[in-house]
């Protein structure tokens, strides 16, 4: 199976299977001054240790090696990759401050997929910029409806929801996403399923999941 994952130089979007959620990027404005190492996992390894390995919804595990590129652990060359520049990307991933991620689908087909992203950076601000634009610019592509700090949302976190996918998107139903900044990192939940309310469900309860995973922010 196919997905692409967006860059940030030329275009962030959520990581997202190509035939369910779209390959389109937009463009990223600003970037986050790094700063010394924050407290946290130190690999890769010990940040995979802190990442969800199921969802509340009780989708399948859709094995890494399944995807191509693969799923699991990221580095910034990993995303540097994925760009059309990849020596901009790489610029712009360490003005941001960004040392490693990991990433995690879960789902059946096309109308049923949550998905889990965790990025790991060296400060709070880069963490807080890279999830704010994140938010930004899916809102821009999607269409949807943006939500900062909603109610059913831990605080530092955006919602976005869309309950008619566009044209050209390829989301294949109703979907919700949701990024937060927590310390310094930035976590994105996405869900696609037969009902909005349902998405937005999944997601809420992922993001719970997901943080209580994570150190203090």
């Amino acid at each position: 199976m196919t997905r692409p994952r967006g860059s940030v130089g030329a275009g962030v979007l959520l990581p997202v299977l190509v035939a369910l959620l779209g390959g389109c990027t937009s463009s990223v404005e600003g970037t986050a001054t790094a700063a010394p190492p924050a407290p946290g996992p130190a690999t890769p390894a010990e940040l995979e240790e802190l990442v969800v390995d199921a969802v509340p919804s009780g989708l399948p595990r859709i094995p890494d090696a399944e995807l191509d590129p693969p799923a699991g652990e990221k580095s910034a060359e990993d995303l540097a990759a994925y760009a059309d520049d990849p020596a901009r990307e790489r610029e712009v991933l360490h003005d941001y401050g960004y040392r490693h991620g990991w990433e995690r689908f879960w789902g059946t087909g096309p109308q049923q997929l949550t998905s889990v992203f965790v990025d790991q950076f060296e400060s709070r601000a880069g963490a807080g910029a890279y999830a704010a634009d994140l938010a930004g610019n899916d809102a821009e592509h999607y269409d949807g409806v943006l939500r900062e700090s909603p109610p059913h949302l831990p605080g530092g976190c955006a919602l976005l929801t869309v309950e008619q996918p566009p044209p050209g998107t390829d989301l294949a139903g109703p979907a919700a996403f949701a990024w937060c900044a927590h310390g310094v990192f930035s976590v994105g939940v996405s869900a696609v399923a037969g009902t909005l309310e349902a998405a937005t469900a999944e997601v809420a309860a992922v993001v719970d999941a997901q943080l209580a995973l994570l150190p203090p922010g």
